[in-house]
């Protein structure tokens, strides 16, 4: 298979995403070309480059991919497979994936201290919705479980991975998190000379 060459190796691809019935491992898809996860991955760039004008798109997070129907087309899919449109989620629920999408992976008692309020039932809803799923556990105490976003999500919002999330403002940021992550408000070089100065001087 060509796998030194990203376009000829895009079509392969596409192949074994299209028959695939859930989300495909890049080593997985390594193994099934005879490449490495790094010319897969130039593979997948040249197929998404390729897929950007028809029907279906690329979805990958976490190391996974898959082929979904392009957002744009969404409505004459649902209304063809005969879905429910007017399945709408709580406040509460995009409150509490809007803090998963932007912390995980995260805890439910990170959660609850997040939103002030226990998310029990919460989560149990976007557990069925399959919009969540556990990711792992923390190494600590009870081992709790770590909470992360689906294909299922990517999908419901028309994204295509977790980095077309929009960007947080400063009072998004706090609002959700009571403080403004670091990567949401970097310090200006100046910034960072004060402080320098200060602990010179301290």
């Amino acid at each position: 298979m060509p796998v030194d060459d990203a376009q000829a190796l895009a079509p392969w691809l596409e192949a074994i995403l299209f028959v695939a019935d859930a989300p495909v491992d890049l080593d997985a898809l390594a193994r099934a070309v005879g490449g490495t996860p790094a010319q897969v991955e130039a593979g997948l760039d040249a197929l998404e480059a390729a897929l950007a004008t028809r029907g279906v798109r690329l979805q990958r997070a976490r190391g996974r991919v898959r082929m979904v129907t392009a957002p744009e087309y969404a409505l004459a899919v649902e209304r063809f497979l005969g879905l429910d449109l007017s399945t709408k989620l709580s406040k509460a629920a995009l409150e509490t994936l809007a803090i998963i999408a932007y912390r995980q992976p995260i805890t439910r008692a990170e959660i609850d201290d997040i939103r002030g309020v226990q998310s029990s039932g919460v989560l149990r809803t976007l557990l069925a919705r399959e919009l969540i799923e556990e990711v792992g556990r923390l190494d600590t105490v009870g081992h709790p479980i770590l909470y992360g976003t689906t294909f299922r999500f990517l999908e419901y919002f028309g994204l295509k991975s977790l980095d077309e999330l929009p960007p947080l403002d400063s009072e998004e940021a706090e609002a959700l998190f009571g403080q403004v992550p670091n990567e949401q408000a970097p310090l200006s070089r100046h910034e960072n000379e004060e402080d320098e100065v200060s602990s010179s001087n301290a």
